[in-house]
């Protein structure tokens, strides 16, 4: 794979992942794990709630989205994330869904005071296979500069 530096990014470059089906199994698994909420994790439960069904967790659904954006190797000279902003989530996650990340650079800013990094910071968006939006995000991510 190759490796993304920071000076490889400019303002609106895009990229996008593969995609990834949202298992039931999965759905309740993480759930059970992580956000032990009975539409998350309860079949019946979530039927008569305001879902009318089974949906994965938002948590779920970030950590899906960083996954799908580390399959691209847009973030292989990655050194952490100060963060995010702006979190939404638009639409439910269900069973058999698949996901996709589509990220467009926004802004880049070398560091003032280490002058082997800089930050990217990319517009995040998680879409599904009927190509809703179904998450929104702004990632800001640490990236190394080329050696």
């Amino acid at each position: 794979m190759t490796t993304y530096y920071f000076e490889d990014f400019k303002p609106g470059d895009r990229f996008e992942s593969p995609g990834m089906t949202m298992t039931e199994s999965a759905i309740i698994d993480f759930a059970m794990h992580f956000d032990p909420q009975p539409f998350h994790m309860d079949r019946e439960a979530a039927e008569g709630s305001i879902y009318g069904g089974l949906i994965a967790s938002g948590i779920h659904t970030i950590a899906v989205t960083f996954r799908l954006l580390l399959q691209t190797g847009i973030l292989s000279g990655n050194l952490g994330s100060p963060g995010f902003d702006e979190l939404r989530w638009l639409r439910p996650v269900r069973p058999g869904d698949t996901l996709r990340a589509a990220a467009e650079v926004i802004e880049v800013r070398p560091s003032t005071s280490r002058s082997d990094r800089g930050t990217v910071r990319f517009r995040c968006i998680t879409l599904n296979q009927k190509d809703e939006p179904v998450q929104t995000v702004f990632c800001n991510q640490l990236l190394k500069r080329r050696p």
